[in-house]
């Protein structure tokens, strides 16, 4: 088990950072100036995309598997750190063609996109020039469970003319309000009742100007309104052809949970950069501010703070490169208990580092003059995205109580209680 990086992932690390302090830091001012206007800095964000994609920082998480787009894919314990150095950040994703819900959709269609569907969606999606979204959680159903999703696919006519109609609501979709989002991946019942739970549904490509889809609203997540989106999709007997199905009919569970792996080990570094950042801004003001005649740093209660964020930050990272080296092993299904763990220690790991800072920083953390609420408020809603922690324990658990059920009996040595001998 050998977690050191290759050179080519060494190589891309220092050039990150370096891109990372040359153009993004320097783009904040300008980043926040057009965010708190409400408008989404394009012109910023493609010339900074320009810049990376010219410096070979461009789709870092996938390069093209495909022939006419030759690369060599990074591994996923070769991704992660620079997944971390980009959390820093957050909306720097994008700069480098790394973004959430993008990632995902081309490693789906990479996976079960034909031909044409490669043509119209997975190259532009490539190329950076078009924004998607993935549509799955309605707000009248559990999300932590899709199998009760009520979202209806059905078919629509025979011969040439035939194709699907999509009715249904869905909310909290990262990505539908971005100027440059075009396609939405749709997960709804296709399928009757006499299907297993697990084959019911399918996945369509839609495009957004699709007669029929609206976009209800932009809903703000703690108080904060993304300028990207966390939309509500309402469609209204959309109608697109029988060509928009990807993959099979039935199959789009099995499809939606084949790009949750490597896309939680995105979340998990993002998040773990996140928490290294917030220690430093806490190391930073501890060392900096007063209070009681001594700096912050000396109390014995703030080095506690910094020492126990310190350990549990590293603790985690190891947790994720482990599940990242068990993907590139063995695959998602092998991982997925190791992926569910780190989706669960990252997001917690999140609001403590960053209740943390917050504490050692007072009242300023509150405010938008630190990035530190925004970001612990990140930190809160990953704790529902990609599964609720409730979920992830019970994953762990189940495959725990496997493990002890295939070994039972085994340690029933250890259970013996040994009563003296009697002289």
């Amino acid at each position: 088990m050998d977690f050191a990086h290759s050179p080519r992932s060494l190589a891309l690390q220092a050039r990150l950072r370096q891109f990372m302090a040359d153009l993004v830091l320097p783009s904040l001012p300008d980043w926040h100036r057009w965010s708190d206007a409400g408008i989404y800095p394009e012109d910023l964000v493609e010339s900074l995309k320009a810049q990376a994609r010219a410096l070979g920082l461009w789709n870092l998480f996938l390069p093209s598997l495909r022939d006419d787009q030759p690369g060599t894919r990074l591994s996923n314990l070769d991704y992660a750190p620079l997944a971390e150095i980009m959390g820093q950040v957050p909306w720097s994703a994008e700069v480098f063609n790394c973004n959430a819900p993008d990632s995902g959709t081309m490693e789906l269609l990479q996976i079960a996109a034909t031909p044409d569907q490669a043509r119209r969606w997975l190259d532009p999606l490539l190329a950076g020039s078009i924004r998607s979204c993935f549509a799955m959680s309605e707000p009248d159903t559990a999300s932590s469970d899709p199998t009760q999703l009520t979202t209806r696919i059905q078919r629509d006519g025979d011969g040439p003319d035939a194709g699907w109609v999509l009715s249904g609501r869905k909310w909290f979709i990262t990505g539908a309000a971005h100027p440059l989002c075009r396609l939405a991946v749709v997960m709804g019942v296709s399928e009757d009742d006499n299907a297993p739970e697990h084959a019911r549904h399918s996945l369509l490509l839609v495009p957004m100007d699709t007669p029929g889809l609206t976009v209800e609203r932009n809903i703000p997540v703690m108080d904060h309104q993304s300028l990207d989106g966390h939309c509500e999709l309402v469609f209204r007997n959309v109608r697109v052809p029988a060509d928009a199905m990807l993959g099979q009919p039935g199959a789009g569970f099995a499809l939606a949970q084949a790009r949750l792996g490597p896309g939680r080990v995105h979340h998990a570094m993002r998040s773990i950069g996140q928490c290294e950042l917030a220690l430093a801004l806490m190391c930073d003001r501890a060392l900096e501010r007063r209070a009681f005649g001594g700096r912050l740093s000396d109390f014995a209660n703030v080095q506690d703070w910094i020492a126990e964020s310190r350990v549990e930050i590293d603790q985690a990272r190891l947790l994720v490169l482990h599940a990242a080296w068990l993907l590139d092993q063995s695959g998602s299904a092998a991982a997925r208990t190791d992926v569910s763990a780190i989706k669960l220690v990252s997001s917690r790991l999140q609001t403590r580092v960053l209740d943390r800072a917050m504490q050692v920083f007072g009242a300023m953390s509150l405010s938008p003059d630190t990035p530190l609420a925004r970001l612990w408020a990140w930190g809160r809603a990953l704790r529902f995205l990609d599964g609720p922690d409730e979920v992830h324990l019970r994953t762990v658990a189940r495959a725990e109580l496997k493990h002890a059920k295939g070994r039972r009996g085994a340690h029933a040595a250890h259970l013996r209680r040994w009563m003296p001998v009697a002289g």
